[in-house]
């Protein structure tokens, strides 16, 4: 019985790859970064951070041993790489919408970042009700931190809050600067503020609480550039195609190799040290796991170009990835081994198979209500 978590890969292989279609020589997915082939892309690497999740819960080495069950390794150190590919699109998306897009920037604070801010907290008053039921202990102010935001109720949620500050600042950079050439330089700065505050930042219980806030979030901006510069990138990928994606396949191999190794040479964990060494240790993690991570989603679009996805399982994923993020983490921890490490879990499921399905088939349905939850809208009169 436990090894049927292993069914897990090809499950996996057939929902990417159930429909779709193969190009042959000098043939293209002109669309590979059309919105519905996006939303499959995104839809099926949501399916994947629950699986990085799952894994982190059942195999990773930080676990005790009475509770580390092997099966689902190859998700638990990637979860960053599944991440890029979210924020690429969000900021290829971004772009390509206020290119085509008449009065984009109109309205864009109520449009784009207000939902995911509600969607946050909605989801964090969610866990913080939870964590009350299966006895979580805390008092008053700690209560106040979960309710407020300022701590994590939903561990889950810091990229569904990191991404405001992203789409925040390409707003006022678009909105503000005169020319195109400033607003990205602008945001740019912005990425390298950001990361430079998160690598300053020891782990803790608030905000930017661990590398994972910031290992990721270059991808906004190199989707940016993308979206800015696709014109003069993709024929230029077309006229040498098999070299570009070899050179990638070899380079994530090797690139991946050596980030692993530097996290084990120099951690991110260094709050004991002097502030220029942690940094610097940190800084040398980071810079591994840029390297590949930026291989290994220039593979998966490299690939789309030549493979077009899409299957209704797929589609279907695209229309609830936000709130399978914010939400499938919950059912991880309700039949884990305990609930975020603060109090017993609502009943442990100790086959890791059965645990994915039990965690994929409660997420499903409660991401469906908590879309419909969070796009509640005032009737006008009320709003008046």
């Amino acid at each position: 019985m436990d090894k049927l978590v292993y069914l897990c890969y090809p499950a996996l292989a057939i929902v990417l790859l159930w429909g779709a279609k193969v190009y042959g020589r000098k043939q293209w997915n002109e669309g590979f970064l059309s919105l519905s082939q996006t939303k499959a892309l995104q839809g099926f690497f949501a399916l994947l951070i629950m699986f990085h999740h799952l894994g982190q819960k059942t195999c990773a080495s930080w676990l005790p041993p009475n509770v580390k069950i092997p099966g689902l390794e190859v998700f638990v150190p990637i979860g960053y790489f599944f991440v890029g590919i979210f924020l690429f699109c969000s900021g290829y998306g971004l772009y390509k919408s206020y290119k085509t897009k008449e009065n984009y920037l109109n309205g864009f604070i109520g449009k784009r970042i207000v939902p995911l801010i509600i969607a946050f907290y909605a989801s964090g008053i969610i866990f913080l009700v939870v964590r009350l039921l299966v006895g979580e202990k805390m008092d008053l102010p700690q209560f106040f931190y979960y309710l407020s935001g300022a701590q994590l109720a939903n561990y889950y949620a810091w990229f569904v809050i990191a991404l405001p500050f992203f789409y925040l600042a390409f707003y006022l950079s678009f909105k503000f600067c005169k020319k195109e050439g400033w607003a990205i330089f602008f945001n740019g700065l912005f990425l390298v503020l950001y990361i430079a505050i998160g690598l300053h930042v020891d782990h803790n219980n608030w905000w930017m609480r661990g590398e994972w806030w910031y290992n990721s979030v270059h991808f906004f901006f190199i989707g940016l550039l993308f979206a800015k510069f696709e014109g003069k990138i993709i024929p230029r990928l077309k006229r040498h195609y098999v070299i570009y994606l070899v050179i990638t396949i070899i380079a994530l191999y090797f690139l991946y190799g050596y980030s692993e190794f530097t996290q084990a040479f120099y951690s991110y964990y260094g709050e004991n040290m002097r502030v220029d060494d942690k940094v610097f240790r940190r800084f040398m993690c980071l810079i591994s796991q840029v390297g590949a991570s930026w291989c290994f989603v220039f593979t998966v679009f490299l690939l789309t170009m030549k493979i077009k996805i899409g299957n209704k399982v797929l589609a279907f994923m695209g229309t609830i990835t936000l709130e399978f993020y914010l939400i499938h983490g919950l059912f991880v921890e309700l039949f884990g081994f305990n609930f975020l490490d603060v109090a017993k879990s609502l009943y442990y499921i100790k086959n890791v198979f059965l645990y994915t399905v039990v965690v994929l088939v409660c997420a499903i349905p409660a991401s469906i209500l908590f879309k419909k939850l969070i796009s509640i809208r005032l009737p006008k009169k009320v709003k008046e």
